[in-house]
């Protein structure tokens, strides 16, 4: 699946119309809020804890139109507690955002 760095500019843009101020800032909570999942994965204990993270990166992910981190977060979500590959993933798909 391919990254299309638009996806999310174009999904505020219908969400709230032609006002570039509103979508930066809605651009920078989403920003926020994926780093926010991500640190939560790093920092889980427990399979629990790994999932619950995973599952709130994907329906932000979702929220948004960032189709790609939400696949992944899915993905991410039936690994093993602190998958090293899905990190980095991870985090590279967050700071292509």
């Amino acid at each position: 699946m391919a990254y299309d760095p638009g996806a999310i500019d174009a999904t505020l843009a219908a969400a709230v119309g032609d006002e570039p101020g509103l979508i930066a800032d809605l651009r920078e909570a989403f920003l926020e809020s994926a780093t926010r999942c991500f640190a939560n994965m790093q920092n889980a204990q427990s399979e629990h804890g790994w999932r619950d993270a995973a599952l709130r990166m994907k329906g932000l992910a979702a929220s948004f139109g960032a189709v790609r981190l939400m696949t992944m977060a899915s993905e991410a979500a039936e690994r093993p507690v602190g998958d090293i590959e899905t990190m980095r993933g991870l985090r590279a798909a967050i700071t292509r955002l």
